[in-house]
């Protein structure tokens, strides 16, 4: 006996009306028909459907309806093909309908969406769409227009049909079928009996009461297309973390499926993994070369990475006219590339840095050519700093090996890329880095006659280098200057061999090639401490008294705690204030606060060549107390000032003078001049006060 439901022939029961095959086959061609609508995909229950799945029902118990409640199965279906020989619109089943989704972000359609859903007769009524279906009672009544006898105690209006709809139109058999979890969304207000049970809103359903956990299932199931909902509600809000993971579950459903993965791809673009996008966009076009959407994605995504050629390609198989703001930002992008290339050629790295910075502007911002464009421009116009944060900001790298490298410059992009990184890590003394981006360049394009020749020279100055290091330490300085002087015919712009090389010379008493070497890494690096110390010791050592104190009031703003450095510029000073004939007996350096008790003497030090900070306070009073700590170690950090304390309660004469009645107060001179007074100062306004005018 074949079960409702099936293609078959329907059940058959006392008072059932016969179906036959010629009857039964439009029904069956009409279901193939929203079958074939998709790939054979997996077929799940419709979530959003309030009907239970029915129970499996007793063969013995099938010709008739009980008389509490449910209807019969058999009856359904052969009231239904009655209703459809007599003539009623829409009976049997209803015309599939596709229901519209938005499982594609821009109004994409999804191989779920497209699947036939609520494929309902005119027999079978929702909860919340009209008048509560219940199913029971007693008595006896007959339906018009249905031939044979009928024992249903229901109209058959309100009778389903003993299978489940699937969302693609299918039947499935009773009792056989997955259960899903309820949705607590779908009903209306209250309860309605249904055949085999009540459904009740936000519940389960089940027969009356369930008697004992057996009757528990497991609704773990869920609708691929509500997940891709849910993600795409969250993608709209931003959150692409949260609408990923929910792209990925239904890809793990449907791992076929062409929408799902640039759906995918869309999430992905949103975190900042463009790479990654554009592999997931080119497994979409994969599935379905007809993903008009994944078309256009992959070709945006190719535009931002400056890949015009890749990008134009894609853009032009959409299906429909190109974008025009996207064929607009890739035909700018392509005009800067061809700037940047003659720029390059020239030498004019003024003009290649702004077309590079233009391209980045029109679209191209994860582009990996122009990110290294960039940085070579400011590597040559010897901004070190800028280009290596050029780097440090940019996202670019991931795209390495995921996307199709063309020729630029006469190389390979990525093999560009790599080998301009390699050029920043050798100027900024990073000369391990630099040898393995360079063997990265060479990996990935080992015919470019420009990477080979660098990588050359990375190589050979990364050994000058460490051998000159070794022989230094060994105080072998004339071999280890040999030795950086190897290192500078190989890459004559390095600003860390040149220092080397000046430290080299210093040791060797050569001071005046020392500053000279020095010289030329700062012109390289203007920023370089190392090289400016060094300058400034050799001034000293030339006893240069004036370039000195230039250089180390420099460094005193760079280093403001480095007591070595204060040190040497107060000797500089003094050296210098004694080649001019000035009076230095009173000048000291470091030591601790020294208290003041008289007039006079107070007047004799802040007198003093230099900056003098002034200190009045009170031991009573608990804030003078916590600040002189502070105070303390200000006068260790700032060993050329010199730091004097006025106790007002031990020398009011000294506080009547300077007119000071509140305390803490703070009173700076500069070569016997106030300069600045302070009221209960915090410790950051007193510290870059005092740093201020101590240089």
């Amino acid at each position: 006996m074949s079960r409702a439901g099936e293609t078959g022939r329907p059940e058959q029961g006392s008072g059932s009306v016969s179906a036959s095959p010629d009857r039964i086959q439009p029904v069956v061609e009409r279901f193939k028909a929203a079958l074939d609508v998709e790939e054979n995909k997996p077929d799940y229950p419709d979530l959003g459907s309030p009907v239970s799945p029915l129970r499996p029902r007793n063969p013995s118990q099938s010709s008739s309806c009980s008389s509490s409640s449910g209807s019969a199965s058999a009856k359904t279906v052969a009231n239904a093909s009655a209703a459809a020989r007599a003539g009623i619109p829409g009976a049997g089943v209803a015309d599939a309908a596709r229901r519209s989704h938005s499982g594609e972000l821009s109004c994409e359609n999804s191989p779920v969406s497209m699947e036939i859903k609520n494929v309902r007769s005119p027999f079978h009524r929702r909860s919340g769409s009209g008048p509560q279906i219940y199913s029971g009672g007693s008595g006896s009544s007959s339906s018009a227009g249905v031939a044979g006898n009928s024992t249903a105690s229901s109209p058959v209006a309100n009778v389903l049909p003993a299978g489940n709809i699937f969302p693609s139109g299918k039947i499935g058999k009773t009792g056989l079928m997955q259960r899903t979890a309820p949705r607590s969304d779908v009903l209306g207000s209250g309860t309605g009996n249904y055949g085999h049970g009540s459904v009740i809103r936000g519940g389960v359903a089940g027969r009356g009461k369930m008697e004992d956990s057996s009757a528990r299932r497991d609704f773990s199931r869920i609708d691929p297309e509500e997940i891709t909902r849910a993600g795409n509600e969250l993608y709209m809000k931003g959150q692409y973390a949260d609408a990923l993971a929910l792209y990925d579950k239904a890809i793990a459903m449907f791992p076929q499926n062409s929408t799902c993965r640039s759906n995918r791809a869309a999430a992905l673009v949103g975190l900042g993994r463009v790479g990654q996008a554009a592999r997931e966009c080119e497994e979409a076009i994969r599935l379905d070369p007809t993903n008009g959407r994944a078309q256009h994605r992959l070709a945006c995504i190719y535009i931002r990475l400056g890949l015009v050629e890749d990008g134009r390609k894609h853009l032009f198989l959409t299906g429909q006219p190109p974008d025009p703001v996207e064929l607009q930002k890739l035909q700018e992008v392509e005009r800067h590339l061809g700037n940047c290339e003659v720029s390059r050629r020239i030498g004019d790295w003024k003009a290649a840095l702004r077309e590079a910075d233009a391209a980045i502007a029109a679209g191209a911002d994860t582009s990996m050519l122009f990110v290294a464009m960039r940085a070579e421009s400011l590597l040559n116009l010897l901004k070190l700093d800028e280009a290596d944060s050029t780097f440090t900001r940019s996202q670019v790298e991931d795209s390495i090996h995921v996307l199709p490298a063309t020729k630029i410059f006469g190389m390979l992009s990525y093999s560009y890329f790599y080998i301009v990184k390699a050029q920043v890590d050798m100027a900024l003394g990073r000369f391990e880095n630099a040898v393995t981006a360079a063997e990265k360049a060479r990996q990935i394009d080992a015919r470019s006659v420009e990477v080979t020749s660098v990588l050359n020279s990375i190589r050979s100055a990364a050994r000058a280098r460490a051998q000159g290091n070794e022989l230094f330490k060994s105080g072998n300085f004339a071999e280890a200057c040999t030795a950086y002087g190897e290192g500078l015919r190989s890459s004559s712009s390095n600003p860390v061999l040149l220092c080397n090389r000046a430290a080299c010379r210093s040791k060797l008493g050569q001071w005046g090639k020392s500053v000279e070497d020095c010289n030329e890494a700062l012109r390289l690096q203007p920023n370089y401490t190392k090289a400016l110390l060094r300058r400034a010791d050799s001034y000293a050592k030339l006893e240069r008294w004036a370039e000195a104190v230039r250089d180390y009031e420099v460094l005193r703003k760079e280093l403001p705690g480095d007591n070595d450095v204060a040190e040497a510029l107060f000797r500089a000073q003094v050296a210098l204030k004694t080649s001019r004939g000035e009076d230095v007996s009173n000048l000291k350096f470091g030591g601790d606060v020294e208290e003041v008790t008289s007039v006079e003497q107070f007047h004799a030090a802040v007198s003093l060549p230099g900056a003098s900070v002034v200190y009045f306070m009170t031991a009573l009073n608990t804030q003078c107390t916590e600040l002189s700590s502070f105070v303390d170690a200000l006068c260790n950090r700032h060993p050329s000032t010199n730091f004097l304390k006025v106790d007002i309660s031990r020398s009011p004469a000294i506080a009547k003078a300077e007119n000071v009645r509140i305390v803490p107060t703070f009173k700076i001179y500069k070569n016997g001049r106030r300069v600045k007074e302070m009221i209960c100062p915090s410790h950051r306004v007193l510290e870059s006060s005092v740093s201020h005018y101590s240089l």
